[in-house]
């Protein structure tokens, strides 16, 4: 499913989204004109393509965001594990570190992530 993977400049108006939201869709309009030299039938061409995603609303003319940019983010990454990794995060991290090694700060955070999750599990 694609509902997660944007293109370069849908990704920049998503952004400019969350940075204004919530906005009006008129005022939208404005800021894409001048952030991107759009035209009002790209930007709500844009806005359509992004409310079908379910990342975006356009109610009653105000455009709100129906996810944070970290929780896209969140999905974004958990989608390509899925489709990557076969939802393996392990395998995952084992790809990557054999690519770039892991600093010890990275190390420790990652032991941390774990042992709250196990706490969270037993607890």
């Amino acid at each position: 499913m694609e509902q997660y993977k944007l293109g370069e400049m849908e990704q920049k108006f998503a952004d400019l989204i969350w940075e204004s939201a919530p906005i009006g869709s008129g005022d939208l309009t404005k800021l894409c004109e001048k952030a991107f030299a759009w035209k009002r039938t790209t930007t709500y061409t844009m806005l359509k393509r992004l409310c079908d995603r379910n990342l975006f609303i356009n109610k009653n003319g105000t455009v709100a965001a129906l996810m944070t940019r970290e929780e896209f983010l969140a999905a974004q990454g958990e989608q390509f594990i899925n489709e990557t990794f076969e939802g393996s995060l392990p395998r995952f991290l084992a790809a990557f570190s054999r690519r770039k090694k892991l600093s010890d700060k990275e190390i420790l955070a990652l032991k941390k992530l774990i042992d709250s999750y196990e706490e969270e599990s037993h607890g």
